[in-house]
C-alpha cells in the first residue's frame, strides 16, 4: 500500500488509522508518537496530521509505481545489504550512541541500526524527497510494532537538503558519545544533478581548489558522495566514532588520495567491494567505505571483498607516491620512473550530436540520423575509450570534425575554405551555444578543447580512462592522416612507427602490468 506516494505496511496502516481517528490535535498526537517510538515531530504541521488522518482512512491498496530516481544517484539500498553492513560493523563491536544517517531515503539503514545496536540514545535521519521521509517513519513504527522490546532511541528524521543540515551542531551536542555515521549518499555528479536542474546540491565552489583551467574543463566536476563525505569527516572527524557509507569506488580513492594534504583524522581505512549489479542493478563499482574517527591521519586503504571478507590489496601512498596496489608495487618499482612523454588527454567539444559522425554508404551521418556533406579535410577517424579494446586500431567506426589545429585559433577560415562544412555547422549553431561549460565562454565559434600539435602525430598509444584494466592500444593513422581520440582516452604521439611500436611493447609487458 502507499500513502504520500510512500509504502506503508497495512500494521502500520491500522495502527495509525485507530491511533488517529482518537486523535484531534497533531500536537498531541506527536507527543504520542514520540512517547510510543521515539520519533520527535512525526507530524511538521497542522496540515501533514490532517492529510494523513484523512489518507489512512479511506486507503486502498495502491498500484502507482513508484518515481526513477536513478538519475539523481538514488539508488536505494535493499534491507538486506543494509542489514549486512550493520551486522558487519556490529561483529566489530562498535557499538554506537549516536547514529547518523546523512541520506536517509527510505529508512533501511536506520531499521538495521536499530535491530542491531542495542546502546543507540539518538538516531539522526537526513532526507530531501518528501515521500521517502513519510516511509522512513513508517518503518520506524513498523519495526517497534514487531519488536515492542526493543531499545527505542530519539528519533529526528529531518526533512532538507544535505546541503542545508547543520552537522557541526549535532558535534557541539554530543562531544564524548560514540558515533557511526552509516547509508549511501548518492552516486552522481554534481554537474549531473545541474543538468537535471535539481536544488539539492552544494553551494558553488571550488572544494578541491582546482586551478582555473581544470575546474573549467571537467576536474572541477565532483561526485555528491565525495562532497558528503568530506563534509561529514569536517565536522566529526574529532569524535570517537566511526564512518560506514556505500560510495563509487573512485570516491574512496579520491579520499584517500587527498588524505596526503588534507590530513583528516581517520584510520583504519577500509573498502569493501560489493556486487552493485546485485545489489541496485547497476553496472557501477561500489564499495563500503570504512573508517575510525578521531586517529592519527591514515593515507593507505586496505581493500577487502564485502561477502567473503578476503582481502585483496592494499593501496595509497609510499613516500611522494599515490600506488594502486602497494605489495605489486615493491616489486617493480625499480622500473618507476619520471616518464619522458608527456602524456595528453583527447579531444573535448560538448557536442557529440554534430561533432561525431559515422560514414554511411558514401555519406557522413551525425548522431541525429542527419545525412550531410561535408569537404573532407577537416574530418578525422575518432576513437573514444569504448573503442580501445584491441591491441592495433588502423580503422575507426567515428568520425569527428576537427576545427582547430590548436586551442582557441580563429575559426573564421572555415567560411571561406570549407563552405559545406561551415553551412553544417553554421546550421546547427545553438547545439554548440548550449555547450554549459565556461571554457567556450569568449571563444570562437565551433571552438574545442584537448587539441595541439600533438593531435596530428602520425602514431599513437593509447589508453582508456575510464577502465580499471590497463591496455594500451597502438592507433595507426587513417586514409593518410592521423586519427583522434575523445577526452576520455589519454595518448603519447610519435613521428615514427618504430618508436611507438617499441612504446606499446613495454607498457604491455607484464612487468609494467603489474
Amino acid at each position: 500500500m502507499k500513502i504520500f506516494e510512500a509504502n506503508i505496511s497495512l500494521q502500520v496502516c491500522t495502527f495509525l488509522k485507530d491511533f488517529l481517528s482518537k486523535t484531534s490535535s497533531f500536537e498531541n498526537a506527536n507527543q504520542k508518537m514520540f512517547d510510543a517510538f521515539g520519533i520527535n515531530i512525526f507530524f511538521e504541521n497542522y496540515d501533514d496530521f490532517q492529510a494523513l488522518k484523512e489518507s489512512v482512512s479511506i486507503v486502498a491498496i495502491s498500484s502507482v509505481e513508484e518515481p526513477d530516481r536513478a538519475e539523481y544517484g538514488d539508488f536505494q539500498t535493499n534491507k538486506d545489504l543494509a542489514n549486512k553492513v550493520a551486522r558487519h560493523l556490529a561483529k566489530r563491536n562498535i557499538s554506537p550512541e549516536i547514529v547518523i544517517e546523512p541520506t536517509c531515503g527510505k529508512g533501511n539503514f536506520i531499521i538495521a541500526s536499530l535491530s542491531n545496536f542495542k546502546a543507540v540514545k539518538k538516531v539522526f535521519g537526513i532526507e530531501i524527497y518528501k515521500p521517502y521521509v513519510w516511509e522512513t517513519k513508517f518503518s520506524i513504527i513498523d519495526f517497534f510494532l514487531s519488536n515492542p522490546d526493543s531499545n527505542k532511541p530519539e528519533i529526528t528524521i529531518t526533512h532538507c537538503s544535505i546541503f542545508d543540515f547543520d552537522f557541526k551542531d549535532i558535534s557541539k551536542q554530543f562531544p564524548t558519545e560514540k558515533l557511526l555515521i552509516i547509508g549511501n549518499p548518492p552516486w552522481v555528479t554534481n554537474s549531473k544533478l545541474g543538468s537535471l536542474n535539481s536544488s539539492n546540491l552544494p553551494k558553488k565552489s571550488n572544494f578541491k581548489n582546482q586551478n582555473g583551467l581544470d575546474a573549467m574543463t571537467g576536474k572541477g566536476n565532483f561526485d555528491i558522495a565525495e562532497y558528503i563525505t568530506l563534509m561529514l569527516l569536517d565536522a566529526f572527524q574529532t569524535h570517537n566514532g566511526y564512518l560506514a557509507l556505500l560510495v563509487k569506488n573512485s570516491v574512496v580513492k579520491n579520499i584517500v588520495f587527498d588524505q596526503k594534504d588534507k590530513k583528516y583524522r581517520v584510520g583504519e581505512i577500509e573498502k569493501y567491494c560489493i556486487d552493485s549489479k546485485k545489489e541496485f542493478n547497476v553496472s557501477v563499482e561500489a564499495a563500503l567505505l570504512y573508517c575510525q574517527l578521531n586517529l592519527n591521519p591514515s593515507i593507505e586503504c586496505n581493500e577487502f571483498d564485502f561477502y567473503s571478507l578476503e582481502k585483496r590489496l592494499s593501496f595509497g601512498w609510499l613516500n611522494t607516491k599515490f600506488v594502486s596496489n602497494l605489495a605489486d608495487y615493491h616489486e617493480t618499482k625499480e622500473i618507476d620512473g619520471v616518464c619522458p612523454f608527456e602524456w595528453r588527454q583527447g579531444i573535448k567539444h560538448d557536442c557529440t550530436a554534430i561533432m561525431e559522425l559515422e560514414r554511411v554508404n558514401g555519406h557522413f551521418v551525425n548522431n541525429q540520423s542527419d545525412e550531410i556533406k561535408l569537404e573532407e579535410d577537416l574530418v578525422y577517424g575518432f576513437l573514444k575509450s569504448s573503442d580501445l579494446k584491441n591491441t592495433v586500431i588502423k580503422n575507426t567506426r567515428k568520425h569527428t570534425i576537427v576545427t582547430q589545429t590548436k586551442v582557441g585559433q580563429e575559426t573564421s577560415y572555415i567560411q571561406h575554405l570549407y563552405p559545406e562544412t561551415y553551412s553544417y555547422l553554421k546550421k546547427n549553431i545553438s547545439n554548440f551555444q548550449a555547450r554549459k561549460s565556461s571554457i567556450y565562454n569568449g571563444k570562437p565559434l565551433f571552438s574545442i578543447f584537448g587539441i595541439g600539435d600533438y593531435s596530428f602525430k602520425p602514431f599513437k598509444v593509447a589508453i582508456s580512462g575510464l577502465y580499471k584494466t590497463y591496455h594500451f592500444t597502438l592507433v595507426l593513422p587513417q586514409n593518410d592522416k592521423p586519427v583522434m581520440l575523445d577526452d576520455t582516452c589519454y595518448f603519447i604521439g610519435f613521428d615514427k612507427i618504430e618508436y611507438a611500436v617499441y612504446a606499446i611493447i613495454l607498457l604491455n609487458s607484464k612487468i609494467t602490468e603489474a
